[in-house]
């Protein structure tokens, strides 16, 4: 057996604090993007291809590294053809955290701890399907079974919300939409387009920047009323200027009318919408999200034949990132009106850079620990060495004490064994620096770090309901 109780867990420590400390901690999944709709209608699933392989660009990656073809990881081959395909990717993905999440998720969801190979592949395959067929594997009986207590979607700022309406108080676990707006900030792609269908919606032609903002502004609140506690921002370059009323109007034109625009003018546009938002996002109690340092579509081959989100992105190098981040900060803290902020990097050779940009940022009179948070490692920081690089980088700049922890930000609903993953190396973490004599051995405070980083913080920075059960503190 590979999964088993203690894996990950090396020491008697390490066992104590994650089975007495984490183990039975809650979930929140602040940040994902799973479907509303699926959890709404309660969607069944009768095929581990589908519940498994669809729409997941880190396996599709993988797969194409192992030299499966493409029929068989975005393309029309058959559902038993794919998971056979996936399974020979399994067998030689050792040393990739898919290898970890796959076998995680095969024990969790179905009770099998074999490892997964391309021998046993289809005696796993019908094993799974069988179990799907003799058992109401839903997304809601999903979401229970791990301990799930908020999931904040993804959503475009012209989503109706209906499913999250529909949801309101239906379960012991809360969805809220995120309000996402990267399509009013990437100003030279399809924004025209985009404008036009914000257009429709706002009633109003939008034909001046002040008509757009409070068209963005209307949409915060109606986001706001149907429970919203987070905007998130994804960004290739983040950048930053100021701009005069003027400048911003003549950059909104071009947008519109689709003409090229510099650097200089793509960052104050930047700089102007999100100032903008987050003083309103402050005011709500909203938490900012900014993901920022991903180039993506290079394959253009790829890109022309599948499009986006299929598994051909990569990490961006910015060299004046500390000035443009830095510099965002402080256009909201000037006027004391920066929200609760997570910054995640996707790059990790600037980990000290943006953690250190957090600190400058955190004074505030509300008494907010950790207001501008370092956020977990990101994309292909998710695995093992980089959520152990993430948190010793939190730790040296920063309070790791404050950390608000794991998220998803996965469309599968058998993704949350990594918060297991997480919450089994932050014990190991931790257990080391006790045993090399870094951290005190008082068992009262490491269950206070176990449990703030595993849910405590994240349920107090998103000011979340208290839940049903008692949680022992």
């Amino acid at each position: 057996m590979f999964i088993q109780k203690d894996f990950l867990l090396r020491s008697q420590l390490s066992r104590q604090l994650y089975h007495d400390f984490a183990e039975k901690m809650p979930i929140v999944d602040y940040h994902c993007h799973l479907e509303p709709k699926d959890i709404a209608t309660d969607y069944r699933f009768t095929s581990i291809t589908e519940l498994w392989l669809g729409g997941d660009h880190y396996k599709w990656r993988a797969m194409r590294a192992n030299g499966i073809p493409e029929e068989y990881i975005t393309g029309n081959g058959n559902d038993k053809a794919k998971f056979l395909a996936w399974a020979d990717t399994v067998e030689n993905a050792i040393g990739n955290p898919l290898h970890h999440w796959t076998h995680l998720e095969l024990k969790q969801y179905f009770g099998i701890t074999d490892l997964l190979t391309k021998e046993n592949a289809e005696e796993i395959y019908n094993q799974c399907n069988q179990y799907l067929q003799e058992h109401e594997v839903t997304t809601v009986n999903l979401i229970q079974q791990s301990n799930v207590k908020f999931i904040g979607t993804t959503d475009d700022i012209l989503s109706d919300l209906k499913y999250h309406k529909e949801l309101k108080d239906r379960y012991d676990f809360t969805v809220a939409p995120s309000f996402r707006p990267d399509p009013v900030l990437s100003i030279t792609q399809g924004f025209g387009e985009y404008i036009k269908k914000c257009a429709t919606v706002a009633g109003n032609d939008l034909v001046t920047y002040d008509s757009l903002k409070q068209f963005l502004i209307e949409r915060v609140h109606f986001f706001h009323e149907v429970g919203c506690k987070s905007a998130d921002h994804g960004f290739g370059e983040l950048l930053y200027a100021a701009a005069t009323k003027e400048e911003i109007e003549a950059i909104y034109q071009k947008g519109l009318q689709g003409l090229p625009l510099t650097r200089q003018e793509i960052a104050k546009w930047q700089g102007r919408v999100m100032v903008d938002l987050g003083r309103e996002y402050a005011k709500l109690g909203w938490v900012m999200q900014i993901h920022f340092g991903a180039i993506r579509s290079v394959n253009t081959r790829l890109f022309d034949k599948l499009g986006r989100d299929i598994g051909c992105d990569s990490i961006l190098d910015q060299g004046d990132v500390a000035i443009q981040l830095n510099s965002l900060l402080d256009a909201l803290d000037r006027t004391n009106e920066l929200p609760k902020t997570i910054l995640y990097n996707l790059n990790p050779s600037i980990n000290e850079l943006v953690a250190t940009a957090c600190g400058n940022f955190q004074e505030n009179d509300k008494k907010i620990k950790s207001k501008v948070q370092f956020g977990a490692g990101w994309w292909f920081n998710d695995q093992y060495d980089g959520m152990l690089a993430q948190m010793q980088t939190l730790s040296n700049q920063g309070l790791l004490m404050n950390f608000v922890g794991m998220l998803t930000d996965s469309r599968s609903f058998i993704s949350y064994p990594r918060h297991e993953y997480f919450r089994r190396a932050l014990c190991e973490m931790i257990a080391q620096k006790v045993e090399a004599g870094y951290y005190p051995n008082d068992q009262k405070l490491l269950k206070k770090l176990i449990q703030n980083v595993c849910y405590q913080n994240a349920h107090e920075f998103f000011e979340l309901k208290s839940e049903k059960e008692a949680i022992e503190k």
